[in-house]
């Protein structure tokens, strides 16, 4: 869902970044300045995908699991 908020067509977060960036940081700058952040997500969700016990390991060594 976060990836959504920073990832063209929509993109509500870099709009809103672009509301508040001053006139001389371009909407392409913007853009390339949020790949890192898309990147990382997109490897985390790939971790989980590939590692779900990490993902519950801390849940159930607490007891907070049924």
């Amino acid at each position: 869902m976060q990836t959504s908020f920073l990832t063209p067509p929509f993109g509500f977060a870099l709009f809103y970044l672009r509301g508040v960036a001053p006139d001389s940081a371009s909407t392409m700058q913007i853009y390339k300045g949020a790949i890192p952040f898309i990147l990382i997500q997109l490897l985390v969700v790939l971790i989980v995908l590939l590692l779900p016990d990490l993902v519950l390991f801390l849940p159930d060594r607490w007891g907070l699991l049924f």
